[in-house]
């Protein structure tokens, strides 16, 4: 059972615990929970939550273990007509591991494109932003920084591991 002030996940959002209302609805207490991304919004939960759609924020070993794969973790292989459907669906999941290969993915197509004198595309840069949204919010809980510190503390310990490698 989390506490005021706790933090947790709640579908894909960073929700901080705001207030534990007893009994408010079906003889059941509720969680009032405020997404860090848009703390003008109210989410009321059951704290049974049977649909788990609550999750722990992932822990700071783990978080230096995913930091330490991040150079593995495979790039989207598609076909480009189906490039969206594959980011929708990897977002759609959550996972820590897909929100990278999204963020890997976007980025390098991008990169390349620049490379080639060309724009970046909007359907890359939404999706590595919305990605980076996700991840970064939690891993700035776990971490103790702001959005732009975190960012900042991944890209250094990603591109401190590609040139150890």
């Amino acid at each position: 059972m989390y506490k005021i002030n706790d933090y947790l996940v709640y579908g894909k959002d960073v929700c901080k615990v705001c207030e534990i209302e007893e009994k408010k609805f079906n003889n059941e207490d509720y969680y009032l929970l405020r997404p860090i991304k848009d703390p003008t919004l109210k989410i009321e939960i059951p704290i049974t939550n049977k649909n788990n759609k609550i999750r722990d924020l992932i822990s700071k070993e783990e978080l230096e273990n995913l930091l330490n794969e991040i150079p593995k973790i495979e790039t989207i292989k598609t076909n480009e007509k189906f490039l969206e459907s594959e980011y929708k669906q990897l977002l759609s999941t959550g996972s820590h591991k897909d929100l990278i290969k999204i963020i890997k993915t976007t980025y390098l197509r991008n990169q390349k494109r620049l490379e080639n004198n060309k724009k970046k595309t909007e359907k890359d840069t939404t999706y590595f932003e919305l990605a980076e949204q996700y991840l970064y919010n939690e891993f700035s809980i776990v971490l103790g920084y702001d959005y732009d510190q975190t960012k900042d503390y991944i890209r250094k310990r990603v591109s401190d591991l590609v040139e150890s490698n």
